[in-house]
């Protein structure tokens, strides 16, 4: 096994929940945390459940430093609005995060070393960086070479999740366009996220 599927099998285990609602996720055989006694017992003080809601939104997208989410935490604070939703919105913008809801990749690990291999084009242009900030109605298109790979053929027959609304994807000719910047409830969670409680604990 992997270090990275070691590692988001970790994930999984560490919040007691299949957080990606994948078919193979470790938690449905074992519900124990990772480690050798499992899960502590203790009642979680304010600080440690803001702190699992900010560990559990980050893991999600698997490939997000700390550096990055607080930078982005700081834009969604500069931004008009809600905060939480803001930061839900820049997270679902990066290209990585879109190259797997359109159900190019099976995974969102996955999406990030095909971007890094110039799988992908955007507004016919290539782009190898994961973190690229997607703006609306930008058009995303997997490379002809590409096209033909096992396990992007796999990832769009797949029914284990759909394209969500604000994007639009064509099946046929691998192409994709990013039609709005989404709101908490427009992005299909396999889990409760609470991006209200990341803003708490950045607030602190």
């Amino acid at each position: 096994m992997s270090k990275r599927l070691n590692a988001k099998y970790k994930i999984d285990r560490r919040f007691g929940e299949n957080i990606w609602g994948r078919a193979k996720s470790s938690v449905i055989k074992r519900e124990t945390a990772p480690g050798q006694h499992g899960a502590s017992r203790s009642k979680p003080t304010d600080y440690g459940i803001q702190l699992r809601a900010k560990q559990k939104l980050k893991g999600y997208y698997g490939n997000v430093s700390e550096k990055q989410l607080r930078r982005y935490f700081a834009e969604a604070l500069r931004r008009r609005g809600d905060t939480g939703e803001n930061l839900i919105g820049i997270l679902e913008s990066r290209l990585d995060a879109i190259v797997y809801r359109m159900k190019f990749v099976p995974t969102v690990f996955a999406s990030r070393q095909f971007i890094n291999h110039g799988h992908i084009l955007v507004n016919g242009k290539r782009v190898n960086i994961p973190s690229y900030m997607v703006k609306e109605g930008d058009v995303i298109e997997v490379t002809n070479k590409a096209k033909e790979m096992p396990m992007v053929i796999e990832a769009m027959a797949s029914q284990e999740r759909s394209v969500p609304d604000y994007m639009e994807v064509n099946e046929k000719t691998f192409t994709g366009k990013f039609v709005h910047t989404p709101k908490l409830a427009d992005v299909p969670y396999p889990v409760e996220m609470q991006p209200n409680l990341v803003v708490e604990f950045y607030s602190r």
